[in-house]
């Protein structure tokens, strides 16, 4: 079978229909000139005519800029980055310790830029087109080999 990309929303860079789960479903087809269900298809299908659907992961985006996030690391000693990412107790707690002494601050710049620090939401960051995404790769159980 052959299944379709998700369709990608110019604004945000990200699978149009993705869920907070992560995932995103896709038409998928039998392969083309084969015979299902006594249906013949011929690779020339629609989105609208497909043979099943199938999940597939995608990147779940909130209304976060990671533009915006980055920028306002610089006013990090008055905790506005904490605020903005939805961080309200992180935020006033920099606020009253001067950004716990611009060490908070430093240390901040560089987990959000990095991508570490994410809205609290859980989504991803709304990157421009073609900007700096950061995707990590996790090993459990469906992607490690186990030896039997």
């Amino acid at each position: 079978f052959v299944c379709w990309p998700p369709v990608i929303d110019t604004r945000t860079q990200a699978a149009q229909g993705c869920t907070p789960e992560r995932v995103v479903t896709v038409p998928c087809f039998p392969s083309p000139k084969t015979v299902c269900n006594g249906r013949l298809f011929d690779g020339n299908e629609t989105r609208d005519e497909a043979g099943f659907y199938r999940n597939t992961s995608c990147r779940y985006v909130g209304s976060k800029s990671y533009a915006t996030a980055v920028g306002l690391t610089f006013l990090g000693m008055f905790g506005v980055d904490r605020m903005y990412l939805g961080y309200p107790a992180l935020g006033l707690l920099k606020l009253c310790t001067f950004g716990f002494f611009m060490l908070g601050q430093l240390a901040d710049m560089i987990l959000i830029a990095a991508q570490v620090v994410g809205p609290a939401d859980g989504s991803d960051y709304n990157i421009d087109y073609y900007g700096p995404v950061m995707e990590s790769v996790r090993q459990d159980a469906d992607t490690f080999p186990f030896m039997t």
